[in-house]
């Protein structure tokens, strides 16, 4: 018998790193060694949306409605906070631009998108395997920072952009709010299916990362240059480590609050629909758009390994329902 499972408990965040870089790995070198249709590609490739849509019913399952309060609390923290923290340098970069209009290289439109949105998947992955119930719960609050809502709230506070209609759908805040209430409601009306689906959501979370490698190439660090991969390298320091230190300082597990840390894919898309509102922002698309895919590898790359250096540092404080996260806190710093 070989020792996987064993072997990856070893690695802080193993079940997160090695699947996601083996995704990574596969996608770059062979895209369509797993792209033969079927349940092969369904599983694989496709398989984030619904095996997230699962997990979301399991990680409600294990919500005491006692906890809804402290996912809002988490939730709103780590949203505002990563809004604040990239609007503020989004505007330093306009204000310090050269007269090419970038700023360290990097389009300021670009800083924005990329600090402001965050990637939930690579957050609930991590808050599977370091998080509680309550931290994973917080991604209902924190999925309003999806698409461009949030850049273009941050551009129209210094006269860039107006904040547009139809940007943020209520329905798509919804959708992700459905698969969890279902399982908040099962769960809390049945023990029992609390500790059947309970025991999911530890088996899918490989499945979803691995799926999620296979949508990032390497080769996007190449095409965005440096400043694509500097830009990820600050969303998560600065992101990821302010939030880091305001949960520690609250009280709440500081590996929770670097998960944010990340860019998400879909910021990719927000310098195009800005520019398709006000056509001002147009001539920074095409540089922005690749820096932001450059910022969304190297993030998902650095994320997870930052996220090992600080479960050293902190201790692992994974699936402790029974103690509150203050106690982990001192049995770690012990």
């Amino acid at each position: 018998m070989i020792p996987i499972k064993r072997t990856l408990d070893r690695i802080p965040g193993g079940m997160v790193i090695v699947p996601l870089f083996l995704g990574i790995l596969i996608n770059t070198l062979a895209p369509n060694a797993l792209r033969i249709g079927g349940f092969t590609e369904g599983l694989f490739v496709n398989g984030v949306v619904p095996l997230f849509g699962f997990f979301f019913v399991c990680v409600g399952a294990e919500i005491n409605l006692k906890t809804a309060k402290g996912a809002l609390a988490k939730g709103t923290t780590m949203l505002v906070g990563k809004w604040v923290i990239g609007a503020a340098f989004g505007i330093i970069g306009y204000l310090l631009a050269g007269s090419n209009g970038l700023f360290l290289g990097l389009a300021p439109l670009a800083i924005i998108a990329a600090m402001t949105n965050s990637n939930g998947s690579m957050y609930l992955a991590i808050t599977s395997q370091f998080g509680k119930a309550d931290d994973r719960a917080a991604i209902g609050v924190l999925s309003l920072n999806d698409g461009p809502f949030l850049t273009m709230l941050a551009l129209a506070l210094f006269g860039g952009a107006g904040l547009g209609g139809g940007l943020f759908s209520f329905i798509d805040f919804v959708a992700v709010l459905v698969p969890l209430l279902l399982g908040i409601v099962l769960g809390n009306l049945d023990s029992d299916m609390k500790d059947f689906l309970t025991k999911g959501a530890d088996a899918v979370i490989p499945f979803i990362v691995f799926a999620l490698g296979m949508g990032i190439n390497f080769n996007a660090i190449i095409e965005g240059g440096l400043g694509g991969i500097a830009l990820g390298v600050l969303t998560v320091i600065l992101t990821g480590t302010t939030l880091s230190f305001v949960f520690k300082k609250v009280g709440w597990n500081p590996i929770v609050g670097v998960a944010e840390g990340a860019v998400a894919g879909n910021a990719i898309a927000t310098p195009a629909a800005i520019a398709a509102v006000n056509a001002s922002f147009a001539p920074q698309v095409e540089l922005a758009t690749v820096q932001i895919a450059a910022a969304v590898v190297t993030s998902g790359i650095l994320l997870p390994i930052y996220v090992s250096f600080l479960a050293k540092k902190y201790g692992s404080q994974s699936k402790t329902e029974q103690q509150p996260v203050n106690q982990d806190l001192e049995l770690a710093e012990s």
